[in-house]
């Protein structure tokens, strides 16, 4: 294939970089108002420069006045139960769905796209009514339940691990080794990127959830950060703008450093989905 021309590729950079800061300006102007106080941002709504680059009483009294640090523990905690139960049981189904023959794994499998397909709200009075039965409202064990297991990393496994050639599996078994000896050792070092692919949109989806905390978690003990965020920024009479502005900033944080940090496998884990 012949290169493009170099005005063609510039014209193309020129219109990627262009694209790039009008999807970052929105950030930008979210990063600078937390450096504003609540008169600032009333005088000027559209001014883009605080006056002082200093200012973290937004940030401070986030802390120490609004119980964020609660939010962020929460958060935490929630995010971290759904990974591990996520990436856990989602490579043993997708192990099992892809490189194991049972009666019924087509249906299985059918079962798991479809329930991909159920829109999320449609399932909140159901699972409202069952976390109420079971006890658990008001507690972080029901906002992790809905979503310890989700569909999408199931599928995302179960595509990836088709890719692993059977021919290293049957090969561990002929030299005696067990179906959990294989996984833990042969199958788990093979699928890195889609562990990291599921990892990734796991955090994101239990670190943004907001509908179904809202539902369940009935006081600001066992609030999540996004509910928090909208609790801490209301002030008596109005939307306190700044403190709105700086607890975005802290809840986008965790997710900005951990897809740099994985972003590689996840792109990876991506297209591996895709692949035989």
């Amino acid at each position: 294939m012949s290169k493009p021309h170099p005005l063609v590729t510039a014209m193309l950079y020129g219109l990627l970089t262009i694209g790039a800061v009008i999807a970052l300006l929105p950030f930008v102007w979210v990063l600078l108002g937390a450096f504003k106080s609540q008169a600032e941002i009333m005088a000027a709504p559209g001014a883009w420069l605080p006056r002082n680059f200093t200012n973290l009483a937004n940030f401070l009294t986030l802390f120490t006045e609004r119980m964020f640090g609660r939010y962020m523990a929460n958060s935490l905690l929630v995010s971290a139960a759904t990974v591990i139960t996520n990436v856990l049981f989602a490579t043993m189904a997708g192990y099992a769905l892809a490189k194991l023959e049972f009666p019924g794994h087509k249906l299985v499998f059918g079962c798991v796209l479809a329930a991909m397909m159920v829109p999320y709200v449609a399932l909140f009075v159901p699972q409202f009514v069952i976390i109420v039965q079971m006890g658990l409202v008001n507690t972080l064990t029901a906002v992790v339940l809905p979503i310890a297991v989700m569909p999408i990393g199931v599928f995302i496994m179960r595509q990836f691990a088709d890719s692993v050639p059977d021919e290293l599996l049957e090969a561990a078994r002929l030299d005696g080794a067990g179906e959990f000896t294989i996984f833990f050792r042969i199958f788990l070092p093979l699928v890195g990127p889609a562990i990291a692919t599921v990892a990734i949109i796991t955090f994101l989806n239990s670190w943004n959830y907001f509908l179904w905390s809202l539902i369940v978690a009935q006081n600001q003990e066992t609030y999540t950060l996004p509910v928090g965020l909208a609790v801490a920024s209301q002030g008596a009479r109005s939307t306190e703008y700044g403190l709105l502005l700086a607890g975005a900033i802290v809840v986008l944080m965790p997710v900005l450093i951990l897809f740099l940090f994985l972003q590689k496998y996840f792109v990876q884990g991506i297209a591996g989905t895709g692949i035989k």
